[in-house]
């Protein structure tokens, strides 16, 4: 298990986010512009194995179900070869079996998504608010307050961050690191920050 420290993350808030071109496990290639007509974006670094990952796809379904101008995004940046569970055939079995049901759910396959966010562990969420035609970096932190995979939250903080975005308001609060899986990356890929 990861708990990250927020002041060692590679984003901060009011960066942009950085684009990606992935492909989807439903078929489809995704790009971060082709996103922008959402007043809100969640993007979500997870993974099919990790068991603090799998606890959040309710919550991730949810948001993705309860909020017209919001797209939830996961990517799966694991090493397929050490994880055979977080290949991109597993991803698509995920998806079409409704197990994950969210805007898309992406393939990092070089992991250079991950790294370009600072992704730390599955799930690390990211979400970000329009600005011009882009994306800028809102709140950076956990999904809700239950700080194991069988917990259940008491508070869905990323909800009423998602609610306070669409309102046209300031997230202020502060950012509570997300605990999970650490990403497994292939070796050689290890990022800068990478220090775990």
């Amino acid at each position: 298990m990861v708990s990250l420290d927020s002041e060692s993350d590679v984003l901060k808030r009011g960066d942009s986010a950085p684009s990606f071109e992935l492909a989807g496990a439903d078929g489809q290639m995704y790009r971060l512009e082709d996103l922008d007509d959402n007043e809100a974006l969640l993007v979500v670094f997870t993974c099919n194995h990790c068991p603090y990952a799998k606890a959040k796809i309710p919550e991730l379904n949810r948001l993705a179900d309860e909020y017209d101008d919001l797209a939830v995004v996961g990517i799966n940046s694991n090493d397929p070869k050490e994880y055979p569970d977080d290949s991109f055939e597993r991803m698509q079995e995920v998806v079409s079996e409704g197990t994950v049901n969210y805007d898309a759910y992406l393939h990092d396959a070089d992991q250079s998504v991950a790294a370009a966010y600072g992704a730390r562990c599955t799930p690390d969420p990211f979400l970000f608010d329009t600005d011009d035609g882009g994306f800028r970096l809102a709140y950076h932190g956990r999904l809700d307050d239950a700080p194991n995979p069988d917990d259940e939250p008491s508070e869905r903080e990323m909800a009423s961050h998602v609610e306070t975005l669409l309102a046209g308001g300031e997230i202020t609060a502060a950012e509570k690191p997300s605990r999970g899986c650490s990403i497994k990356w292939m070796p050689g890929n290890e990022p800068d920050y990478w220090d775990i």
